[in-house]
C-alpha cells in the first residue's frame, strides 16, 4: 500500500497516523463473493484451490486426479473432492453527497461530515487495494452523480482519490432510491460499503439494502454523525436552517432539547434493529473520531462475527 501516490492520499487530508493504521489492516468478505482473479475471499464457483469443500459421488467424465482413492479404499466407491475456490473480492462504495453532509460543528473544527466520510472513503479504497481487491466508487445525492466500475490496479487509486476530491454534498435527496439506481450498475454480487448519514426514512433505506443482501451481497454500513447531532449543545435563541433546502426557523433549544433527543435515539435504534435483520455490519463513527480508528473497530466487529460462526 505504500506505492499509493502520497500526493493523491493527501488531497483527502488523511493523517499519517490514518494510513498507517490502515496499512496494518485486513479485511474479510463474510459470505460468498464473485471475483476477478485467484484470491483470499470465498467464490460461489467451484475450483481447486486451498480450502476442501464436500465430496460428491463420481460421474463419467470427471478428471481421475481429482477422486479421493483413500475414500475409495474404505467405501469401494469414487468419490470426487470438491473444494472452494478464493477470489478477490470487487467492492462498491457509495459515497453520501447530500445536503446534511454538509454539517460540520465545532469539536470536529467545523470538518463536514462529507469531508469526513471522503476519508473513510479513501481508507477503504487503500485497504482493500492493498489486498489486491478491486474497488469501485458511486457518488450520489438525488442520482448517481459519479460511478467507476471496480478495479484492482494500483493506479486506479489515484482515479479514486480525484473523484473523492471534487465531490462536493448536494440537496435534498432520498437514499433508498439512489441506492436502487446504484443496483443497476452493480453486476456482479461483491462489497457494498455505505457512508452516510442515513438521515432518509428507514423503511426506504431498509428496502434498499436489503435487495443487495438478498442479491448476495456483503454490506457494511458507515454512519456518520457530528458530535453536535448527538449531544445537542445549543443553548442561546438559534436560527436552525436546512442544508437540503430553504427552510430555516430561529427557535429556543431548551425548549425542543429533549424531544430532539429522544427522536434522535429512536432513529438510531431503529437503524440498528433493520441492519441487524439484514446482518448488516453498522458501524456508527462522528467527525472528530480518526478514521484509521473507525476502519480497526470494523475489523474487529468482523473478526468477533467470524469467530462465533465457528
Amino acid at each position: 500500500m505504500s506505492s499509493v501516490s502520497q500526493d493523491k492520499a493527501s488531497s483527502t487530508n488523511l493523517s499519517e497516523q490514518d494510513r498507517d493504521t490502515v496499512d496494518r489492516l485486513q479485511l474479510f468478505a463474510r459470505g460468498v463473493v464473485e471475483g476477478v482473479t485467484g484470491g483470499r475471499h470465498r467464490s460461489p464457483f467451484r475450483g481447486s484451490s486451498v480450502e476442501f469443500k464436500e465430496h460428491r459421488e463420481y460421474v463419467h467424465g470427471d478428471e481421475l486426479r481429482t477422486i479421493d482413492w483413500k475414500l475409495y479404499g474404505k467405501s469401494d466407491r469414487l468419490f470426487i473432492r470438491q473444494y472452494e475456490d478464493e477470489t478477490n473480492l470487487r467492492a462498491t462504495i457509495v459515497l453520501d453527497q447530500s445536503g446534511s453532509m454538509k454539517y460540520g460543528g465545532k469539536k470536529a473544527d467545523g470538518l463536514t461530515k462529507h469531508e469526513y466520510a471522503v476519508r473513510l472513503a479513501a481508507c477503504m479504497s487503500m485497504l482493500l487495494l492493498s489486498q489486491q481487491d478491486a474497488v469501485g466508487l458511486s457518488t450520489v445525492d438525488t442520482d448517481v452523480q459519479q460511478n467507476l466500475p471496480p478495479r484492482s490496479n494500483m493506479g486506479h487509486m489515484n482515479l479514486l482519490l480525484r473523484v473523492l476530491a471534487s465531490s462536493r454534498p448536494g440537496g435534498e435527496t432520498s437514499l433508498g432510491v439512489a441506492l436502487q439506481r446504484v443496483a443497476s450498475k452493480v453486476k456482479r454480487r461483491g462489497m457494498l460499503i455505505l457512508i452516510s448519514d442515513c438521515f432518509d426514512a428507514i423503511e426506504s433505506l431498509s428496502k434498499s439494502l436489503a435487495y443487495f443482501r438478498h442479491q448476495g451481497h456483503d454490506v457494511i454500513l458507515f454512519q456518520v454523525w457530528d458530535q453536535d447531532e448527538l449531544e445537542f449543545p445549543f443553548r442561546n435563541r438559534t436560527e436552525f436552517r436546512s442544508l437540503e433546502n430553504a427552510s430555516k426557523h430561529l427557535l429556543d433549544p431548551g425548549a425542543l432539547r429533549k424531544a430532539y433527543l429522544k427522536r434522535v435515539e429512536e432513529f438510531r435504534e431503529q437503524l440498528e434493529t433493520e441492519t441487524s435483520k439484514l446482518r448488516i455490519d453498522l458501524v456508527t463513527c462522528t467527525t472528530n473520531e480518526p478514521c484509521g480508528e473507525v476502519m480497526k473497530r470494523l475489523v474487529a466487529k468482523r473478526q468477533r462475527g467470524k469467530a462465533k460462526k465457528k
